[in-house]
């Protein structure tokens, strides 16, 4: 649900050098990032528009980002039953998640901002009150997000940040290549919900640990890719080169990323309009045992780094 009373959506303009990014305290979402001119993320005009926005632009999602199957999963011996909101299926923690949420914003400078949100108990069925902290600072070439989140008892957290990256192209970035540290992907059933099984990069989903056109194969990415490592600033876990002439490499701590190419996407925006890669724990973790777990505790609190870096020059 959203928040009963409507407040107003306050925007916060960092700048660094010849890059600016706006957020909003609704939903800690990135409206808008620019390299000089150049807008590098999709997002709308009129920050209102969020308010209704079906496609979680720009968005923190959580508390678990990504689906979990059923809309429940068991903890502690408990089953804990999950609004779902795609299907039988929770998304992106279902209809009142972080990104339908005003945040607090705390602290503000020319390039930084925190904001906070409390979630209490039992929000859309997830155990324990938390306390969740965004970090955002640009510092040019580079825009870093850093995530936080203090349970007071055991619950799943696992955040993932929305951008639709256009890098200079806004309306197609099937012509943007693509790198992934990554040969593996999470297998999917019906309802694009992971199975627990993972499978080799090639077979049904294409391989992206070498460079190729996002749209090259002409298919719909909507997949999980499970990176070799995470990342360093040595080795970027992915890399996109745009027909603008821009790269960005994304530097993460996460296991993996949903790799989306924006198939839903329809009214202002089209089909292929902006790519997703969203670095996050796996999705479902909290009914597959064996993958790595999403329950984090007072004593084990969440926390993730993600370092997006454009360049210029087509080489």
């Amino acid at each position: 649900m959203a928040d009963p009373k409507p407040r107003p959506v306050e925007q916060v303009l960092l700048e660094d050098g010849n890059m600016s990014v706006s957020l909003l305290n609704y939903g800690a979402i990135t409206r808008g990032w620019w390299l000089g001119e150049a807008p590098l993320i999709l997002g709308y005009e009129n920050p209102q528009d969020y308010l209704s926005d079906p496609f979680y632009l720009g968005a923190m999602v959580g508390r678990v980002a990504n689906r979990i199957g059923g809309a429940q999963f068991a903890l502690q011996g408990r089953v804990h039953h999950l609004t779902a909101n795609e299907g039988p299926t929770t998304l992106h923690g279902g209809p009142g998640g972080l990104s339908r949420k005003h945040w607090e914003i705390v602290k503000t400078t020319l390039n930084q901002v925190v904001l906070s949100l409390t979630s209490p108990d039992d929000e859309g069925g997830f155990p324990g009150e938390v306390k969740f902290e965004v970090h955002v600072e640009l510092t040019c070439p580079r825009l870093i997000y850093t995530i936080s989140a203090r349970p007071d008892r055991p619950t799943p957290i696992s955040i993932a940040q929305h951008n639709y990256y256009t890098l200079g192209c806004p309306g197609n970035i099937l012509g943007c290549r693509l790198r992934l540290r990554s040969n593996r992907v999470l297998e999917l059933d019906a309802r694009s919900v992971p199975s627990g099984d993972i499978s080799a990069a090639g077979e049904n989903v294409p391989n992206f640990a070498l460079s190729r056109t996002v749209g090259a194969e002409g298919r719909e990415l909507d997949h999980y890719f499970v990176f070799e490592e995470s990342g360093n600033h040595d080795h970027p876990v992915a890399e996109v080169r745009a027909p603008s002439g821009l790269r960005m490499n994304v530097y993460s701590d996460q296991p993996g990323a949903q790799v989306y190419t924006g198939a839903q996407l329809s009214g202002r925006f089209s089909p292929g309009a902006g790519l997703c890669i969203e670095p996050s724990g796996y999705p479902n973790a909290v009914n597959i045992p064996a993958f790595p777990s999403v329950i984090h505790t007072p004593d084990n609190p969440y926390r993730q780094t993600l370092t997006l870096e454009i360049s210029e020059g087509r080489s």
